[in-house]
């Protein structure tokens, strides 16, 4: 039995039913892993002794008539960027110097783990996860399985190539400006962010952190069903997130299966702002044309925004770094300069941005909060006559991997200027906002690369986002047959 081909669900139903055992599919994905991943660069470093250990636990525990969970032995990876698993380490997205013991669990592997799902390693993500594509001075960039040689898209883009390629089966994401959709979009998987306070997130010593914008610990999923398995994981409240909201426990493997007849969706490929490739643009939109098999009708929807797309790009690149640039504050309070003892360790754009707020004013953070709420009020309007929008991920197609261990996305598309760390995706407007998002796979281009469709929904309308995804899931099931039947050389 080829288990690569089958989604988490049905591999764990497969394991639960005692047709396959733990012990069984752990040690196939790890001989998959062991002859495939060079050829992608998706994991950064493999635990396949803590990962055997694990499966023969859940054996005796299978074996004495246990509820393991629905994704019982379900092989999964987690994203070297901070901490997922204690007692690993994390690299902060291939930055040497700052290689740590992971102190505590995430989100994501905390709820995979209850529900039954063994990790096998970590997988590889930018510096600081800071851009829409893999790379980095330490372990270099990571490919689409589509296309080896093209990048993976990011910042986790490890996770989404390495659940394309048929090693792992659920890859953990986070998701600051579009790091789960973007690669999500570009390896031709399902990537999901939830609403803001719907997955509570303790930080500590700030618990305001990771809110300038909003981040989000989510799944890499090859189908829909998977990641509403991980979110009903994920969700729940947490009085010591301050974002956390008391919403009632919802079922998204049931509410995902509602029928959208009735639903208002709307369909924009530029936000009024953004220059898209043409062949991106005809391939989302024709795809956003396929729901109206469902009883719906996708209408246009109009934005008006004031300021311009490398306006609001750079404004992202200035507002997640008072996070990071804070963090190298203290740190040389503790003796550790990263920019001045470790240059090299990480991209001159990262330190641009940091320097640019380190050595700004009190109004940098005010003006960030207006354009935020223009972007939250433009939104809103658009919100009154749709339930549901359309769009593209990104603006053009995964962009070939560079020799410099410094992969960026475009400086130009169709001729016009653009942000080349987040500018060229329509992701990050969700992570001022804290709107629920996903990616879908809407096509490929004529040079065999993925495309990706993204679905926006109203705060706190998760099942709305799931609905519509699962919707276009039947209308057109997506294929793997690519990557996993690629040729290894």
């Amino acid at each position: 039995m080829k288990l690569e081909t089958l989604s988490a669900t049905e591999l764990g139903r497969l394991i639960n039913r005692k047709e396959v055992s733990p012990t069984e599919t752990i040690e196939y994905f790890i001989e998959r892993i062991k002859t495939r991943n060079a050829s992608i660069n998706a994991f950064t470093y493999t635990k396949f002794e803590d990962a055997l250990h694990e499966a023969k636990l859940l054996e005796e525990r299978l074996a004495k008539g246990e509820d393991c969970g629905p994704l019982t032995g379900v092989p999964i990876a987690l994203k070297d960027f901070l901490p997922s698993k204690k007692g690993w380490t994390n690299s902060h997205g291939g930055v040497k110097s700052l290689i740590a013991i992971d102190p505590e669990d995430s989100a994501f592997y905390a709820a995979a783990h209850r529900a039954g799902a063994i990790a096998i390693g970590k997988t590889n993500a930018p510096a600081f996860a800071f851009r829409g594509t893999t790379d980095n001075v330490m372990y270099g960039p990571t490919s689409t399985p589509f296309k080896p040689g093209y990048n993976s898209g990011g910042s986790s883009g490890g996770s989404a190539a390495a659940v394309a390629d048929g090693m792992i089966l659920i890859g953990e994401g986070s998701d600051g400006g579009g790091s789960i959709r973007i690669p999500a979009s570009w390896c031709g998987c399902f990537g999901y962010k939830n609403s803001i306070g719907t997955v509570p997130q303790v930080n500590r010593p700030d618990g305001w952190s990771a809110s300038h914008p909003y981040c989000f610990n989510g799944a890499i999923t090859k189908t829909v069903e998977d990641s509403a398995i991980m979110l009903n994981y994920m969700q729940g409240y947490d009085p010591r997130d301050p974002h956390s909201v008391p919403l009632p426990k919802r079922d998204f493997t049931e509410l995902m299966k509602k029928d959208i007849k009735g639903m208002r969706i709307g369909f924009t490929a530029d936000f009024g702002i953004f220059t898209v490739d043409e062949e991106v643009r005809q391939i989302v939109r024709d795809t956003a044309l396929l729901m109206e098999k469902a009883g719906v009708k996708v209408e246009p929807a109009e934005f008006h925004f004031a300021h311009t797309q490398n306006e609001y790009a750079e404004m992202w690149c200035r507002s997640i770094c008072f996070d990071t640039a804070t963090d190298m504050e203290l740190w040389k309070q503790k003796g550790f300069d990263l920019i001045r003892d470790h240059r090299d360790e990480i991209p001159e754009e990262f330190i641009y941005w940091n320097e640019k707020i380190t050595h700004g004013s009190v109004m940098d953070l005010r003006m960030m909060n207006e354009w935020r709420t223009e972007i939250l009020d433009a939104q809103e309007e658009v919100f009154k006559d749709f339930d549901i929008i359309l769009s593209p991920v990104t603006v053009c197609p995964p962009v070939k991997n560079r020799t410099d261990h410094n992969t960026k996305g475009p400086d130009t598309v169709s001729g016009q200027k653009t942000e080349p760390l987040i500018g060229f995706c329509e992701t990050f407007f969700e992570n001022f906002t804290g709107n629920p998002a996903a990616s879908i796979p809407a096509g490929l281009t004529k040079d065999g690369l993925p495309v990706g469709l993204q679905i926006i929904g109203r705060k706190f309308r998760d099942e709305d986002v799931f609905a519509a995804a699962y919707t276009y899931e039947q209308i057109n099931p997506w294929s793997y047959d690519i990557p996993l039947n690629r040729k290894i050389d």
